[in-house]
């Protein structure tokens, strides 16, 4: 029943050429629009006693609703520079924000803290976002499951990396506040209740609203054991005596007995025994196996969970003694560990140390059956070093992470309907000459390297094939006599990857093959690792990353012999080089053999392999070396169209935003007038819509089926636009301690393409977020049915389709 999953953790209208790139856009600065409506929405009261998201009806707002008048198709949602009032908000959906604004004083400075966000309580705010995918109706019902559960692991990671984090700070006496002027203690504090809330309404919301649904309408049963019939206790008792009972190992804790290690986010039972003959009371802890599917199968769609099944029969474990009481809890320990890079002699090694050590780190949180006796609780919270504020009691099962298995359920009616991506036109037209003049076509591009030479690519993942492009390109670079070496960053990538297996192919070619492997790739050292030596192993020459930075850059870098000399082509994208999440990740890549971008990447490698940190580059900006210092100076150039009378604009799509430099630029490009939107994801430390601050500000976050993982920046140039993508967000990490690369878009045609997307983005009122001054965000509620089908993700889906169909239709 396993299934794999993202772990979700951010062209113009009418026919495209032949070529398979779309036109420009048709606004008449080229880029995203201005519209002359304006639509907001506010949030319905909320149940203080269940808070969240209520669901959405199918059948679109209830009657009588107002959500206001359609924008025209594709344009940008605000007017320039206004801001609605919550009395002039129609209605819209929300929940609780977990992020607590303060009042800002008119004569405030960029870097006073009440002008910044939270960012842990944003990312909260981000997961409840994600939970409101599984709230809301409108989501086929298999795919709610999938949401829950995203919702679940997540958490998980907020509570390893962030909440661990601070908790590190905390013990070293970190004094050193946050932008928004919280300490690690405050932030502590000030992330329990919201979490607690939001930890609350999901585990509520798989026992009474989502196991229900599954039943009701999917004839899915997630049973309970004391609810099992006769025949189905057969069968459970069976499958534990077969396959679970040999493997586990009852933990006693007592004298001689010390309370056992629990590793991170296992399940286990706390059992209470009693010793008849001697009278006495004990605890035992018992491991609810992982290598063992979570749900057991009862057959027909009737599933049991596996802990409940080993509840109910520990009397074989346990033989001579009274079970007492049973149940489940769950640890989760902190990940964010951290060393002085500047002393370790060996990158590798440090790693592999980590990864032992990210084993045994702290307890962070302690998940508890809300039914476990309070003498149960103290002794864990005792035993495990946390405060009572740690503890999360689940209305419903531990670990609903182990949901996403249900997918596998063959249920395709209940799902999303299902996505094949396209192979970008230009690429169709490749291969075998006489099959394609059989088939009306002709063969212009007998490999990618010609179609590239004729001009820039520009794909768009999952609506455009990986593997027919981005991963071609290496393929084909690995097989081709005249390719003389490859060079490629390697962030993450996927088990049994292509990518991996075409580069060892290449090197035992005798081609000249490097590839710098990113060891520090979080929860992925291991995997990444592994990858490394098996390339050492195959003749690859393998760098493992700058010592204090980590290497986020995509791009590959192919030399090939041509009639003229070597030339240089490249791949530059936003996501990573992973077969696997490049179907369920939304990314952008450039392919190109554009003479300054080839030179650039070059000197990016030379950077990142050898001795060479002072490199100038034509076209790239690279972090940490010139991308803060350009980003600025770009943002400085609208600033200054706007005060001499222009109008200056600004659009920029991430996956988070939390540079408190960057922020401070938008901030003061504002106040000058500039027209800001920001199309984030994640979390936002950046309050929009601020009075005297960020009043031309407007911040949507969109989610939808794939996971939006696009970089793009977008600058009006007083009707000269510059369009950048790349793997950077505006984040400090980003800017300061990686090695990333972002491409300037020239070419006019891709340029059109990528400034739709942020067209579509902003008016799509199906899948869209807006965030308000006081922190709240509040999804857009459409209000007829051309607004509900405003999706972007769907409107790029019709896109692509029509792009292969424009590459087939007769002249």
């Amino acid at each position: 029943m396993a299934t794999s999953s993202p772990s979700y953790s951010d062209d113009a209208d009418g026919h495209p050429s032949t070529s398979g790139d779309a036109p420009a856009a048709s606004s008449t600065s080229g880029g995203p629009r201005r519209p002359d409506d304006v639509e907001a929405v506010s949030p319905t009261p909320l149940d203080e006693e269940t808070p969240g998201c209520s669901s959405q009806s199918k059948d679109g707002p209830e009657p009588g609703g107002d959500a206001g008048a359609a924008p025209a198709s594709g344009a940008a949602i605000k007017t320039r520079g206004r801001v609605l009032t919550d009395a002039e908000d129609p209605s819209g959906e929300s929940f609780p924000p977990s992020t607590v604004v303060r009042d800002i004083e008119a004569d405030a400075t960029l870097d006073d803290p009440h002008l910044y966000l939270n960012r842990e309580l944003s990312t909260l705010d981000f997961n409840w976002r994600v939970l409101c995918q599984a709230l809301d109706d409108r989501t086929p019902l298999m795919e709610r499951v999938f949401f829950a559960a995203i919702t679940d692991s997540n958490l998980d990671e907020f509570f390893r990396k962030r909440v661990g984090g601070l908790k590190r700070q905390q013990a070293a006496g970190v004094s050193a506040t946050s932008p928004d002027g919280r300490s690690p203690e405050e932030q502590i504090e000030a992330v329990r209740a919201p979490a607690e809330r939001l930890y609350r309404r999901m585990t509520g919301f798989w026992k009474n609203e989502l196991v229900p649904l599954l039943a009701r309408r999917a004839d899915v049963h997630i049973l309970d054991f004391e609810d099992l019939t006769s025949g189905q206790r057969r069968r459970a008792d069976d499958h534990f005596q077969n396959n679970i009972f040999p493997i586990l190992t009852p933990l006693a804790v007592g004298p001689g007995h010390p309370f056992p290690f629990l590793s991170n986010l296992s399940l286990s039972l706390a059992v209470t025994l009693r010793n008849p003959a001697r009278n006495s009371d004990h605890f035992a802890r018992v491991k609810v196996p992982s290598n063992r599917d979570r749900w057991v199968d009862l057959g027909d769609n009737h599933y049991v969970p596996l802990e409940q099944v080993i509840a109910n029969n520990l009397g074989d474990l346990f033989r001579g003694m009274q079970i007492k009481t049973v149940h489940a809890f769950r640890v989760t320990r902190n990940a964010d560990i951290r060393r002085d890079e500047e002393e370790a002699d060996d990158l590798l090694e440090m790693i592999s140390e980590e990864l032992r050590e990210r084993r045994f780190a702290r307890v962070v949180r302690l998940e508890l059956d809300g039914n476990m006796p309070d003498d149960v609780r103290e002794l864990l919270v005792d035993e495990l070093s946390i405060e009572a504020g740690d503890v999360y009691v689940s209305e419903s099962l531990l670990g609903l992470g182990d949901a996403m298995q249900l997918m596998g359920i063959d249920r395709p009616d209940l799902k999303f309907e299902p996505w094949e991506p396209v192979t970008p036109p230009r690429l169709l037209r490749e291969g075998n000459p006489t099959d394609l003049v059989r088939q009306g076509k002709t063969a212009d591009y007998p490999n990618i390297f010609a179609a590239i030479r004729e001009d820039d690519l520009l794909v768009h993942h999952p609506y455009e094939s990986f593997q027919h492009s981005a991963q071609r390109f290496v393929e084909e670079a690995a097989t081709d006599p005249q390719v003389l070496a490859i060079k490629q960053t390697l962030y993450r990538t996927s088990d049994n990857s292509p990518i991996v297996a075409a580069l060892v192919d290449a090197a035992e070619k005798g081609k000249q093959v490097a590839v710098l492997v990113e060891v520090k790739a979080r929860f992925d050292e291991a995997n990444n690792i592994e990858w490394g030596r098996m390339l050492e192993e195959s003749g690859v020459h393998v760098a493992y990353g700058l010592v204090g930075l980590k290497t986020h850059a995509k791009t590959t870098l192919v030399i090939r012999q041509e009639d003229d000399g070597p030339r240089t082509y490249c791949h530059i994208g936003t996501g990573n080089y992973n077969s696997t999440t490049a179907r369920l990740y939304t990314d952008l890549g450039l392919l190109t053999c554009d003479r300054d971008i080839g030179y650039d990447v070059t000197h990016l490698f030379h950077y990142l392999t050898g001795y060479a940190p002072h490199q100038e580059y034509r076209e790239l900006l690279v972090a940490p070396t010139n991308m803060r210092r350009k980003f600025e100076a770009l943002i400085q150039r609208e600033i200054d169209i706007e005060q001499s009378g222009g109008s200056g604009r600004i659009v920029a799509k991430m996956n988070a935003l939390n540079d408190t430099g960057i922020i401070q630029e938008l901030y003061r490009a504002s106040q000058a007038g500039v027209d800001i939107d920001l199309i984030v994801r994640g979390h936002c430390r950046m309050r929009p819509g601020l009075e005297g601050f960020s009043e031309n500000v407007r911040v949507i976050s969109i989610l939808g089926r794939f996971l939006e993982h696009t970089r793009i920046y977008y600058f009006e140039n007083a009707g000269q636009p510059e369009v950048f993508m790349g793997s950077a967000d505006w984040m400090s990490r980003n800017l300061n301690s990686r090695v990333e690369a972002i491409v300037p878009v020239r070419h006019p045609r891709l340029k059109g393409r990528i400034v739709e997307i942020l067209d579509l983005a902003l008016a799509d009122h199906r899948s869209a977020w807006e965030l308000h001054p006081d922190g709240r965000y509040v999804q857009r509620t459409p209000s007829n049915a051309e607004e509900e089908d405003s999706s972007l993700q769907d409107q790029l889906i019709r896109r692509a389709e029509e792009r292969v169909e424009a590459a087939y239709r007769p002249a």
